[in-house]
C-alpha cells in the first residue's frame, strides 16, 4: 500500500460532519447564546435518552465529569475510592481533585478491566466508592460490581470516556453506576471539537446537585448553594456533538467491522481483544499485546503504519504518584503496559487498509 496510514485524523474523521458543523455553527453565532443555552439542552435531553437515562449534564471535560460525580455523592473526608491500576491518569486525578485517596485494584489480564474478583479484599471501612473504567470501549462486568458495591454500601462512578454506545447485557454504558462519567475529547468515538464532557445518573436528587455544582454551585443566578466550579459543556460543542450523536451507531459499528478484520487476520502470536457473551465492545481503541512491542511498532512505523501505546507508563510509576502508592506492586498492570500496542481504527479507515496492516503485523519477526 502506497499511503502512509494514520492512526488518527481528527480531520478526516470531522470531515464526514462538515456541512453539519457548519450548519451548528452558524445556528450557534446567530442565537447570540454561548453557554447553558438550547444547544445544551437539547444535547443532555438526546444523550441521556440515547443513554437510556433519566438525566444528562453536560461538563466542560471527562476530568471534570469524573471529579463532580465523586464530589457531589458528599462522602466523608480520607474517603478511598477503588480504582483499576492500568487506567488513564485522569482516573487518579478524579478522585485526588475531588479530595478522596485512589486506592489501585488490578485488572482482569484478559479483559484490562478492573477484576470485579479483586475488588472486596480492597474494601476498608474508609472505601466509599469504585470507579470502574470501561477500558478500550469494553464494559467492566457491571452485574458482578454492582452486587459488591451493594454489599458494602458504596457509591459507583462509570468512567464512560472510552465506552459510548458499549453495552454490558440490556443496558448501555453509563447507565449502570450511581453516575457515568463521560468524555467528549475530539478522539473519542463521540468525539467534539475540543474538550468537552457528560455526567449521566437515574438520581433526581444527584442530577440537580450536578447542575448547580458545574455553575459555581448555583441554580438560581447570583445564588450559590454549594462551594462550585465553572464546569460547562459549551453550546457550540453541544450543537456539534447533537449532529455527531445521529451517526454515534454507525461509527460504532463501522469500528466493529474493522476490529473483526484484525481478529479474524491476526495470527496466534499476538494476544488479541477477547469477546464476551452480554458485552458489545465499540473499539475506541483496538489492542493487541506482544513481547516485541517495541519493535513491532518501529517495524509498522518502517511501513508507514502509525500505532499509539494506550499507555506506556501504569499510573503508580508516574513521577506525580509514585509517594501515592509507594511500597505497592502491580505485575499485571505492568505487564499490560509493557507489552500493549493500539492499532489503527478510526471511522476514516478502510477495510482495505486494516487489512493491510494486519498483513503486515503476521509478517513481524
Amino acid at each position: 500500500m502506497n499511503e502512509a496510514i494514520e492512526y488518527e485524523s481528527l480531520y478526516k474523521v470531522n470531515a464526514f460532519f462538515a456541512d453539519e458543523y457548519a450548519a451548528a455553527f452558524n445556528e450557534v453565532l446567530q442565537s447570540g447564546w454561548f453557554i447553558l443555552g438550547k444547544q445544551l439542552a437539547a444535547f443532555e435531553k438526546e444523550f441521556a435518552a440515547y443513554c437510556g437515562t433519566r438525566h444528562c449534564i453536560g461538563v466542560a471535560s471527562g476530568l471534570d465529569a469524573i471529579m463532580l460525580s465523586l464530589k457531589a455523592f458528599d462522602l466523608p473526608e480520607e474517603t478511598e475510592v477503588i480504582v483499576p491500576s492500568n487506567a488513564y491518569i485522569a482516573c487518579i486525578l478524579g478522585v485526588i481533585n475531588a479530595g478522596y485517596k485512589p486506592v489501585l485494584v488490578e485488572p482482569d489480564i484478559n479483559t484490562y478491566n478492573i477484576d470485579a474478583e479483586k475488588i472486596e479484599a480492597a474494601i476498608t471501612d474508609k472505601t466509599g466508592a469504585i470507579l470502574v473504567v470501561h477500558l478500550y470501549g469494553k464494559m467492566c462486568n457491571m452485574t458482578a460490581i454492582n452486587g459488591v458495591a451493594q454489599k458494602h454500601g458504596l457509591k459507583v462512578v462509570e468512567d464512560c470516556a472510552q465506552a459510548h454506545g458499549a453495552k454490558h447485557y440490556d443496558k448501555k454504558a453509563g447507565n449502570w453506576g450511581d453516575a457515568g462519567a463521560f468524555s467528549f475529547y475530539p478522539t473519542k468515538n463521540l468525539g467534539a471539537l475540543g474538550d468537552g464532557g457528560a455526567i449521566t445518573t437515574n438520581d433526581d436528587a444527584l442530577a440537580q446537585k450536578l447542575l448547580s455544582l458545574r455553575n459555581y454551585g448555583s441554580k438560581k443566578k447570583y445564588e450559590n448553594e454549594y462551594i462550585g466550579f465553572n464546569s460547562r459543556l459549551d453550546e457550540l460543542q453541544a450543537a456539534l456533538l447533537r449532529k455527531k450523536l445521529v451517526k454515534l451507531d454507525d461509527i460504532n459499528r463501522h469500528k466493529n467491522a474493522l476490529a473483526a478484520i484484525y481478529t479474524a487476520k491476526l495470527n496466534s502470536r499476538f494476544i488479541k481483544p477477547i469477546a464476551e457473551t452480554g458485552n458489545y465492545d465499540v473499539f475506541h481503541i483496538y489492542n493487541i499485546r506482544c513481547n516485541k512491542r517495541d519493535e513491532l511498532k518501529a517495524y509498522l512505523a518502517g511501513k508507514g503504519i502509525s500505532t499509539e501505546v494506550h499507555y506506556p507508563i501504569p499510573p503508580h510509576r508516574q513521577a506525580a504518584y509514585k509517594q501515592l502508592f509507594a511500597g505497592k506492586s502491580f505485575p499485571l498492570s505492568e505487564e499490560i503496559h509493557t507489552t500493549t500496542l493500539s492499532l489503527p481504527v478510526s471511522y476514516f479507515h478502510t477495510e482495505e487498509q486494516v487489512a493491510y496492516v494486519a498483513d503486515c503485523i503476521n509478517n513481524f519477526g
